[in-house]
């Protein structure tokens, strides 16, 4: 008779620390259960387990209410991004080209 427990971690990395939590849980437990399981909130106030993006080895789950874990799995809790990448690299560009024209003679 298989067991009707699975093991699989969750992990949450702030900006200035990172802990990684094993947990034992029912077969059928979702991304989701398995976050708010693990206890990450209470060591890092202002975590909202709710809302936050919830991943499986580095690839984000849609609906972590709905996908089942399985033995094994690597629950990873994200930060939300504070800037949109696309417009950090579009600032970034613009920068440089302003500099570089600065640097040409006249």
């Amino acid at each position: 008779m298989a067991d009707p427990m699975i093991r699989v971690e969750v992990v949450y990395a702030a900006v200035d620390r990172q802990e990684l939590i094993a947990l034992q849980v029912p077969v059928g437990t979702s991304v989701r259960a398995a976050a708010i399981a693990s206890g990450m909130a209470e060591r890092f106030p202002g975590l909202d387990l709710a809302q936050c993006p919830l991943g499986i080895f580095g690839k984000l789950v849609g609906e972590p209410e709905q996908r089942a874990l399985e033995t094994g799995d690597r629950v990873e809790i994200y930060r939300p991004l504070l800037a949109d990448p696309k417009e950090v690299r579009r600032l970034r560009a613009l920068k440089a080209a302003e500099a570089r024209k600065a640097q040409r003679p006249i």
